[in-house]
């Protein structure tokens, strides 16, 4: 059994209509949503042996934000996840080491969102900024990452989650 936690940025800020998709930051509200999800990551036991996060900027601010409810994962900032389709995305994790129980997913709609219907149908309606889906897997190798192949075990949107 694998585990596949995967976290949409949270809520980016639109007030520089100058600044590049890639570069927008965090919203004063996006900040606040990650550090919910990082205290309830902390409670709920979310520790993945690799956080894989996208290059854009309110995705790493994100991470940044969560991380100390992460525990002590390896990092690894990829290019790939901005502007990824959902073969991109099983690709990328297919080739990692069968020996990581737990990886972290952080990036954008709507391949999260389509992500997570695919491997754990039907997967939730919608998928907020700052939302995270907890997967557990079925399969015993990254490479078996495909449709069905999860349940999803918690659902957690911040505007959820106590102040």
């Amino acid at each position: 059994m694998k585990r596949l936690w995967i976290l949409r940025h949270a809520k980016s800020s639109w007030d520089d209509p100058g600044l590049a998709d890639h570069d927008r930051p965090l919203a004063p509200r996006g900040k606040k949503a990650a550090h919910r999800i990082a205290r309830w990551a902390d409670t709920n036991d979310v520790r993945p042996d690799l956080v894989i996060c996208s290059t854009a900027v309110r995705a790493q601010a994100t991470f940044e934000l969560v991380r100390p409810g992460l525990g002590f994962p390896e990092e690894r900032v990829e290019r790939g996840l901005y502007h990824a389709s959902v073969d991109d995305v099983l690709e990328l994790v297919a080739v990692e080491d069968d020996a990581l129980a737990g990886i972290l997913l952080i990036g954008h709609n709507p391949t999260l969102h389509e992500l997570t219907m695919i491997l754990a149908p039907p997967g939730p309606d919608v998928f907020p900024t700052g939302a995270l889906a907890a997967l557990r897997l079925d399969i015993g190798s990254w490479r078996d990452l495909g449709p069905a192949c999860g349940l999803i075990d918690a659902f957690v949107v911040p505007r959820s989650l106590a102040h």
